[in-house]
């Protein structure tokens, strides 16, 4: 299939690509059907894209690649929730705040987006963890 998005040109999928977001994703609570694809500009980056809006693309990231010892408990009704039976299916990405200022790039370490990649459901999360800031400067992180 092909989506036709106003900033990240003609994606193309399959059914099977569709990741589905029961609770939507806060802001967007209302859209539930998003794909996932590489970002052409920069291999770091994809762009968590709603097939419902086309005007709606989240750039994303993985938190690993910023901060290597990054991580949280998922529990065990959440487990449950994503249908989670092994660890090799959990993708983790954060949401990035995109600026022209290089050191104005951040990404929400606070509200990471878990997706089972095996069945295609995701949510995001809001973390009590107060070492995860919302706006953690990009370019400043752990390598």
């Amino acid at each position: 299939m092909e989506l036709k998005t106003k900033y990240h040109g003609v994606l193309n999928y399959e059914e099977k690509d569709v990741i589905i977001f029961k609770n939507g994703i806060p802001g967007f609570d209302n859209l539930e059907k998003f794909i996932l694809v590489p970002a052409e500009e920069n291999s770091l980056f994809a762009i968590l894209q709603s097939i419902e809006d086309i005007d709606i693309g989240l750039v994303v990231t993985s938190p690993f690649n910023i901060i290597k010892d990054y991580e949280f408990d998922l529990d065990d009704s959440k487990v449950c929730e994503l249908n989670i039976e092994n660890k090799k299916d959990v993708l983790v990405v954060n949401t990035v705040t995109v600026n022209s200022k290089l050191e104005n790039i951040t990404i929400n370490l606070k509200a990471p987006i878990v997706i089972n990649t095996n069945d295609k459901i995701g949510e995001q999360l809001i973390l009590d963890n107060v070492d995860y800031p919302i706006k953690y400067p990009l370019f400043k992180g752990e390598t």
